[in-house]
């Protein structure tokens, strides 16, 4: 068994662990960080009286802090804004309007997958991208993706588990060793996801980086036959990695800096790819990829050429909950879908009642980058 390394030489963060933490899987560095990968996107209305989404929400805020006006978590971000073309070859798969020739309008929002409002960005790795699709006769698609190919957990309880697994101890700040052996023990999977979430350096930027649903859904399509995806957005920028230790920078918003930068030069693509399932993959549990043989459809390109700060008015008041769907997408059983929206709601109801303060992501030029 390999020696646990000492937490206290390692930056903490809040997620993901750093790719040096993450070779050795099993220390308690490194679970109590992967607590946050739970924390970053389950939540659940699961086993009531006993694990419910404001519990989940609670936990957010005990371990982040309370930030008034902000989201629980994904909490530091900025919204965009552009449209996507649809190409057409999706319409066999699902009769959802956003698969019909045409384009669209989509708003959205880049974020890091920390709870905390002020922390510089190269204290986390994990981004984020939402989206809202708006269709004709007002359905909407909203979704929420993240730049890792699996999930780390594949329930609510076992996120919940993780979570006590974790929890520091208050006499020292950390996790207790054994009870993080313990956890591992039982739950190999996690170990499992964690390697498959290493196995690639994080991209430099937002815009360089591509986005799954980690979650599988259904497409179901006018002659009623139901096909499950799982869906990304694939950047058309060439992907570069991130250092393995990325240094400090005077910049703490260098990621949507660059983002902002990259804007002034022109619009940015991602092509949105379907994987399709095959009978015996996998849908009720995000830990579990998907065979790399499995058909993929490219269903059309999204256009990103706007980039402002949160304010009243645009994404910073919209819920991404994963269950706004058209008709022709529908929910999978994998129970994080339901998990994470309830969550979602609760976050949403929370703020919504706060009074708002800035967000830490500011353009000198609204609407892109500085001039």
């Amino acid at each position: 068994m390999q020696s646990e390394p000492d937490p206290s030489k390692d930056t903490y963060r809040l997620w993901p662990p750093g790719p040096r933490l993450l070779a050795a899987l099993g220390a308690s560095a490194v679970v109590a960080l992967a607590l946050a990968g739970g924390l970053a996107y389950a939540g659940g209305l699961f086993t009531p009286g006993r694990l419910t989404q404001r519990a989940i929400v609670d936990t957010f805020q005990q371990i982040n802090g309370v930030h008034p006006g902000f989201r629980r978590n994904h909490t530091k971000g900025a919204c965009i804004a552009g449209h996507f073309e649809s190409n057409g070859a999706g319409q066999h798969l699902s009769k959802a309007v956003v698969f019909a020739p045409g384009t669209l309008p989509v708003t959205g929002r880049f974020a890091v997958a920390v709870g905390k409002p002020f922390v510089p960005d190269n204290k986390t790795q994990v981004r984020s991208l939402a989206l809202r699709f708006e269709l004709p006769g007002g359905e909407e698609w909203r979704t929420g993706m993240n730049d890792i190919p699996v999930f780390p957990v594949p329930t609510a309880q076992d996120f919940t588990g993780l979570m006590t697994a974790t929890a520091p101890d208050p006499a020292t700040g950390k996790p207790d060793p054994a009870r993080v052996s313990a956890f591992f023990g039982a739950h190999p999977e996690v170990a499992a996801a964690l390697k498959r979430i290493s196995a690639r350096p994080f991209a430099s930027g937002f815009a360089n980086a591509s986005y799954n649903s980690l979650d599988a859904f259904h497409f179901v399509a006018a002659d009623g036959t139901v096909t499950p995806v799982r869906w990304a957005m694939v950047a058309v920028d060439p992907y570069v990695a991130e250092p393995a230790d990325q240094p400090g920078t005077p910049d703490p918003d260098y990621l949507f800096d660059d983002l902002a930068a990259r804007l002034a030069r022109g619009p940015v693509e991602w092509h949105l790819v379907a994987t399709i399932g095959q009978p015996g993959d996998p849908t009720a549990d995000a830990t579990l990829p998907w065979p790399d043989d499995r058909q993929k459809v490219d269903l059309g390109t999204l256009t990103i050429d706007h980039i402002e700060a949160e304010a009243a008015g645009n994404c910073r008041d919209v819920n991404f909950d994963p269950l706004v769907l058209p008709a022709g997408i529908e929910p999978s059983d994998d129970p994080l879908l339901s998990a994470r929206s309830a969550a979602y709601s609760v976050s949403f109801t929370r703020r919504a009642g706060e009074p708002k303060s800035p967000s830490e992501v500011q353009f000198p030029a609204q609407g892109g980058a500085p001039q």
